[in-house]
């Protein structure tokens, strides 16, 4: 019997890592995931644009990093010790997220996901993989290959 594909996904467990922005939750593709990091220091790259805080060096590689908080248009706010930056893998290049904290790391099923609402033109939702029930929340599932544009992946000049 042949999975079937819903919303990107097969049939079979998917794991999602979650994690919060503000009072939502979001969730990625543990595949997509490198390493989970606490929040350090941030070297700026000059005209980056706002979401794009800065380069870290992990372990020899430059990586960019980018604030979803600013890339959402949503407030700032100071990092705390639940700051974390997840290094994702985007393509082939690698970069990290900041995010306010990781919730966990869910077994979300092709028949849990609901697709992802059509909000119109003046909405961009192609970021959004599709949505997962929390209860009596939806975790917002992000497809982070569309989410980070080759320019954030590759703002450090490598990211490799």
């Amino acid at each position: 019997m042949q999975p079937v594909e819903t919303a990107g996904y097969t049939a079979e467990l998917n794991q999602f890592l979650t994690f919060k922005l503000g009072d939502e939750e979001y969730g990625i593709d543990i595949l997509k995931v490198q390493e989970i990091r606490g929040y350090s220091a941030i070297t700026p790259i000059p005209n980056a644009p706002p979401h794009v805080k800065g380069i870290i060096n992990l372990r020899g590689t430059v990586v960019p990093v980018v604030d979803l908080r600013a890339k959402f248009g949503m407030d700032a706010i100071e990092y705390t010790k639940f700051t974390v930056i997840v290094v994702v893998r985007v393509g082939e290049k690698t970069a990290g997220v900041i995010v306010d904290a990781v919730s966990d790391v869910l077994n979300i099923g092709a028949r849990d996901l609901r697709p992802a609402p059509d909000l119109g033109s003046r909405c961009d939702t192609k970021f959004i993989r599709g949505l997962a029930s929390l209860g009596d929340k939806l975790a917002v599932l992000l497809d982070i290959d569309r989410l980070l544009t080759d320019e954030e992946a590759a703002a450090s000049g490598g990211g490799k």
